[in-house]
Order: structure tokens, then sequence, then C-alpha cells
């Protein structure tokens, strides 16, 4: 997934995922910039979608919440988006907002690294950003990234907890860093349930050790989304944890009670139709981070952003959100272990660690 944070994360909106085909010079669709404000005073922050489109329920979703959050704050933002339906998209569309007079420029993804970084470099003046990646080695790139390991290790105690099955499955949709390291926190949660309780409920569909598993290859087909779900249940596990963005909602869609759902990124419960499947999200808060940098860059127009966003626990950057329909069905002792858990996290006593976390 793509991918490459107090707050609490805007309600987002529709669908995800990773296909389509050929938006490169696909117009931009604009909001409608707040009344009353100059032609002079407005400052224009376009975003780029990574190819699960802007309704993906995901990080594309939560992106775009931030940038319409930063025009809530400030009326001189005008954001707009770009929507890329294939990677072939990534070089064309970020050059068009340059063309058009962008000032700032959301990447997100961190599969548009190398797309970012060239037209950054072209481009030195204009204020660049990008979610799940850090600063290219560039001055105008402002990186947002997320230590979602932490939350995820949640997740994967909470699932451990659950299961009646004894087994929890997890699949991605292509095997880069900002995937795998919800996939390496959730088996290290599985293990220090096992530890804590003599337990031995085994993980499908991820090694962290081998760093290999299962993948769609594929942030939109809910389809192939289904199909690793299905096997995943015809193994045994009752806890699926879909990183795939958009085609995890094929196995939200079959889920009930087979098997319940973890979902990623943006509360599920919130933002799909399923929330009566889903037991809890492991939240990647790209909306406060994407509204940060955007209303930082809209305040000192001209000027590039030094530093960066990391979400972590600690600052709510990533989080696990309620657990809703299933709070009642949640043994009262496990949700108190997980908050403890939190905790220990955040104050260093627990150290979670991936080889995709951002350094």
């Amino acid at each position: 997934m793509r991918p490459v944070r107090g707050m609490k994360i805007v309600a987002l909106v529709a669908s995800a995922g990773l296909a389509f085909a050929a938006a490169a010079c696909a117009k931009p669709t604009e909001e409608t910039p707040g009344t009353g404000t100059s032609a002079a005073a407005k400052f224009s922050a376009c975003m780029v979608t990574d190819t699960g489109g802007i309704d993906d329920h995901s990080f594309n979703a939560s992106s775009w919440a931030g940038l319409q959050a930063a025009k809530a704050a400030n009326s001189a933002i005008e954001p707009s988006y770009t929507a890329s339906t294939a990677m072939a998209d990534y070089d064309p569309n970020l050059a068009n907002s340059v063309t058009k007079g962008c000032q700032y420029i959301q990447a997100v993804g961190g599969l548009m690294g190398d797309a970012t970084k060239k037209a950054a470099t072209a481009n030195a003046k204009v204020q660049f950003s990008i979610v799940d990646a850090d600063n290219l080695g560039l001055a105008n790139v402002y990186p947002i990234q997320f230590q979602t390991q932490q939350a995820a290790y949640l997740a994967g105690y909470l699932a451990a907890g659950y299961s009646k099955s004894g087994k929890v499955g997890t699949y991605g949709g292509m095997k880069i860093p900002p995937v795998t390291i919800f996939m390496d926190g959730f088996a290290d949660g599985v293990a220090a349930y096992n530890k804590a309780k003599g337990k031995n409920v085994q993980v499908l569909g991820w090694d962290k050790a081998k760093q290999d598993g299962l993948f769609t290859d594929d942030f939109g087909s809910q389809d192939k989304g289904k199909q690793k779900s299905d096997t995943l249940a015809a193994q045994g596990a009752d806890v699926i944890f879909p990183v795939a963005g958009g085609a995890g909602l094929g196995s939200a869609a079959n889920a009930g009670n087979k098997f319940v759902v973890i979902w990623v990124d943006a509360d599920g419960f919130e933002t799909t139709k399923y929330g009566n499947v889903m037991l809890t999200t492991v939240v990647k808060n790209s909306t406060d981070g994407v509204k940060e940098a955007v209303t930082k860059a809209a305040g000192t127009p001209g000027t590039l952003l030094t530093g960066g966003f990391m979400g972590t626990l600690a600052n709510n950057g990533v989080s696990l959100a309620p657990y809703h329909d299933f709070d009642s069905k949640i043994d009262p002792a496990l949700k108190a272990e997980v908050e403890t858990l939190k905790q220990d996290i955040i104050s260093g006593k627990i150290v979670v660690e991936s080889p995709a976390q951002p350094k």
C-alpha cells in the first residue's frame, strides 16, 4: 500500500486502491475558494494522489481531508487535486501542478518518491511535500512520516486476544515499506500476546523474520482482496488485517460470520459501509500531518518549510481507533492490557521496531 500523521482524524470517504489507467492529463478537481478571499491572497495547495484515488477510504482520502482542514483554518488556501490512475501518471501530474502555479504540492505515497524528487529538483523554489517518504535529500520537500508499527503492535495484541481460532491473518497491497511496517508491528503484537499468555496464536500471511508474505500487488482490486482473505479464512484466520487500501474492501465485504477485519489508515467504521465487521483500525493520521504542513506553508508563502512531521502514538499521529460496535464484545481485561501497552510504548518501556520504519 502506499503508501509513504492531539489529533483526531477527519472522517473520510469512499473506495480505495491501485488500478484504473491513464490520467496523466486528468483535469484537477478544485475546491471552491472561500468567499471574500482576494485573488492576491490565495494560496494554491495541490495534491497528486497515488493510484488508489481520492476516495480510497485510506491515505489518499485522509491526505485530501488534511488539505480541506487547512482551508477551513485559512480561507486563503485553495486546495485541488489531480488523480493518478497509473504509476506513469506521477511525473506528468506533478509537472502539471508546477505549470498551473501550485505553491504547495502534496505527493501521497512512498511510491511517488522518484517522481517527486525529479519534479522538486527541477523546481527548487516550489514547496513539495510527500507522505510516507523522507525529504529525498532536497530542501524543498517536506516529509510526512509515521511510526505505524507502534499502533499496529497494539492491533496485533488485540487480534491475538480476540481470536477464537488461534489464527489471525494479514496481507498487503504491495511489498513496500509503508505496507510492511504495518505487518511487522502486527506480528510483533501477536508475539507479545503469546509471550504474556503462554499461547501460540499464529500469524498467517506474513513472516517478519523473512520479510515475506501475502500480497495482492494491487491497491484497488476488491476481487484480489477477497481472494486473499478467502485464503486466510480457509486456513482458519478469524481476524484479518488487510494493508491494501481499496483492495481490502473485498475482505470487509466478505467478512461477518467468517472473520472480522482490522482496517488501516482511516477509521473504517466511519469511512466505509462495513463498520459492523471492523474490530478496530490502525490509524495513520495523514490528515493532521498534511493540515499542519499546508497551514505552515500558507503562513509563510515563498519560504520553504523545514523539518517534517513524524506521527507516533505519543502525538496521536498513529493510533488505534475506538472499537465501536465491538466494544462490548472485547474482554475488558484485554482492552486494559492494550491501553497499558500503548502507554509503555509512549514511555519507551516497549520499543517496537521494523526494518521499514522511518529513520
